[in-house]
């Protein structure tokens, strides 16, 4: 029963039968924002998709999420343009400050600045607000909420995936969008332990009004400091909310941002810092915490007609703000090397998206961790050094990181 969702011995309901439109079905496995993007993606290339998510409704954590020229370029060619515009913030720099003083080691400069040098914008958001812009263009009849993946099984001509609750289905091609703990990535390749990076982050949203008597301007700031650092930006439409990321060593490994966290533990952990960080700190309500993960570069994303993205294929740390991004290019990436492939032989496909992708996303894994020893380095030698290479390049946006927020995924496919 291709293409259709079932339960052991019984006819499938209305409300449960997935229906085939196009030469190929792919089933992706998680509603997150690479999840939904990979549902648009290989819609446009006509693709019949049908996406799996293990909760009983799509929501994100009140939390800042920062979308680069790499990403957004993908995500206004799939018609999402006027949303993002309306709900997302455009900083208009990234600026890097001592952690004691405030003094101002550098500033790049972002919004028309990014857009003329790099072709599309860089955003802040609402993580809800991204994943609501995601979801209201995916139709309801293929997004199924409430089916948790525990298995699957791949066979000469399909893959079939079975649920929690007695469902399955299968399809030409199953994609492992769900996170770091991919229950797909286990069933393909076996368990593998994510490794703790030594750092937690606390996280928090406060109005913008608390803050407003602060007088911070509309930009990504970080707080460089000895094994801490800070970062914070607006999100949601008007600026209405202030996001900010407080990372420290520690040793609490739970790894969940829902999490609760103390923001007198956080306050703590930045006495002695400027006034303002203690401040924005100070005036949230509640703050939630997570212990950072990565895992060891994957030998392999892909396995017979199971491949992996986001999360799932390489999980990063937060130091580049890359993580949803990366997926976003995945997403993208997939699509392309899918369009033109045979139902019947989807490997040689998706090898190619892996061999595309992997390099890419291996790198900004790796410059991840780097970043994590480099935002974080005690006051002495090695600080002045990294503060002045740092002053010494900001006469473009971001020029260090051309060849991320420059490349566009998809260029290469239209040659």
């Amino acid at each position: 029963m291709h293409g259709q969702l079932r339960r052991d011995g019984h006819t499938p309901s209305r409300r449960s039968v997935i229906v085939a439109t196009t030469h190929m079905r792919v089933i992706v496995i998680g509603a997150g924002i690479g999840g939904l993007a990979a549902k648009l993606t290989l819609r446009r290339c006509g693709i019949d998709v049908e996406v799996f998510e293990q909760a009983s409704e799509l929501r994100e954590v009140g939390a800042g999420i920062q979308i680069s020229p790499n990403a957004s370029r993908i995500l206004h060619r799939l018609g999402l343009e006027e949303p993002m515009r309306r709900l997302g913030v455009r900083p208009q720099a990234v600026v890097f400050r001592r952690w004691d003083d405030g003094r101002e080691l550098a500033r790049q400069p972002l919004a028309d600045a990014a857009e003329r040098d790099f072709g599309a914008p860089y955003y802040h958001f609402h993580r809800a607000d991204l994943l609501d812009i995601l979801s209201a263009a995916v139709p309801r009849r293929v997004l199924h909420l409430d089916h948790r993946c525990v298995g699957l099984s791949q066979h000469n001509d399909r893959v079939e995936v079975q649920f929690h609750n007695g469902a399955s289905a299968d399809a030409d091609v199953v994609v492992g969008a769900d996170g770091i703990h991919s229950t797909v990535r286990n069933a393909v390749m076996g368990p593998e332990s994510a490794r703790f990076s030594g750092h937690v982050a606390y996280r928090g949203l406060v109005p913008a009004d608390r803050v407003a008597h602060l007088g911070v301007e509309v930009a990504a700031i970080a707080w460089w400091g000895p094994g801490h650092h800070f970062v914070h930006y607006y999100v949601g439409a008007g600026g209405r909310y202030h996001n900010w990321v407080a990372v420290t060593p520690g040793e609490w490994r739970v790894e969940s941002w829902t999490a609760k966290g103390e923001v007198s533990d956080a306050l703590r952990e930045f006495e002695g810092w400027h006034p303002q960080v203690r401040a924005i700190i100070g005036a949230v309500e509640t703050t939630n915490r997570w212990a950072l993960y990565d895992r060891e570069l994957l030998p392999r994303w892909t396995v017979g007609r199971v491949t992996l993205m986001g999360d799932a294929a390489h999980p990063m740390l937060p130091y580049m703000a890359q993580g949803a991004v990366q997926s976003i290019e995945d997403a993208a990436v997939l699509a392309k090397c899918l369009e033109r492939a045979d139902s019947q032989d989807v490997s040689a496909a998706l090898l190619r998206y892996e061999q595309t992708r992997k390099p890419r996303a291996s790198r900004c894994q790796e410059g991840s961790r780097r970043n994590g020893i480099m935002y974080h380095l005690a006051d002495g030698e090695d600080q002045r050094k990294r503060d002045a290479n740092l002053a010494s390049a900001t006469t473009a946006p971001l020029p260090q990181n051309a060849w991320l927020y420059g490349h566009d995924v998809e260029a290469e496919f239209s040659r």
